[in-house]
């Protein structure tokens, strides 16, 4: 009973510590798919330093192209007819981008982490659980699971204070809604940073209870089996 308060008395303090409500400046986004490609081309096109981490540097390659080839359609529309400048713009996004290979090692110093790999709840806690042990107090922990309940994966971990979940949309440059996912152990500090990081990425937040499918997909599907039916 003793250790569970003075974790819990350790949580609060870590939660309300000026290092901790600092800004979000760096991201590691884990997953170099299409959902974790296009939060690392956000999160750098609004000044964030990311590290983008998947597998192997084949996939890693594919995904920066895919992120450069995307940042040239959006120079477009910015300058029109202006090459030197949209060259310029790619190149200045691009430059905020970093990758790796080893998920561990780039946990070590970053402010959040978002999680946008397969959805399968066993893969999700062994990659949470070895970020934990890594990852510094201050870190956040975040995953972009559309059907999973984030409670579950939090629970393999110790900063269940500093867990919650951000659900981006596909394809994430163009959508503009974030569910940002509280779960029952969430800090106030670490869901307001949540919803800061995710309205300087340009996003409309709305909270969200740890339900199954939260918001959108919870009212999509039962229309989606209608249709269907």
């Amino acid at each position: 009973m003793a250790s569970y308060l003075a974790s819990n008395v350790l949580c609060r303090h870590i939660s309300s510590s000026p290092a901790f409500a600092a800004a979000i400046k760096h991201v590691t986004v884990i997953g170099g798919g299409l959902m974790g490609s296009g939060i690392a081309q956000v999160a750098a096109a609004t000044n964030h330093s990311v590290t983008l981490v998947d597998q192997n540097e084949d996939i890693l390659a594919k995904s920066t192209a895919a992120i450069q080839k995307s940042l040239g359609r959006v120079a477009k529309k910015k300058f029109a007819d202006d090459g030197e400048r949209q060259s310029s713009f790619v190149a200045d996004v691009m430059s905020r981008i970093g990758t790796n290979t080893d998920a561990v090692s780039a946990a070590k110093d970053t402010d959040l982490v978002v999680e946008a790999i397969v959805e399968n709840l066993d893969v999700k806690k062994k990659l949470f659980s070895a970020l934990d042990a890594a990852a510094p107090q201050k870190t956040i922990f975040a995953s972009n699971t559309s059907s999973l309940p984030i409670t579950d994966i939090a629970t393999a971990t110790k900063r269940l204070d500093r867990f919650g979940g951000l659900h981006f949309f596909n394809p994430v440059p163009v959508m503009k809604l974030v569910e940002v996912i509280k779960i029952e152990q969430t800090s106030t500090e670490t869901f307001n940073r949540l919803v800061e990081f995710s309205q300087a990425l340009g996003k409309t937040t709305t909270e969200c209870k740890d339900t199954p499918g939260f918001i959108v997909n919870r009212l999509l599907v039962p229309y989606m089996m209608e249709a269907v039916r």
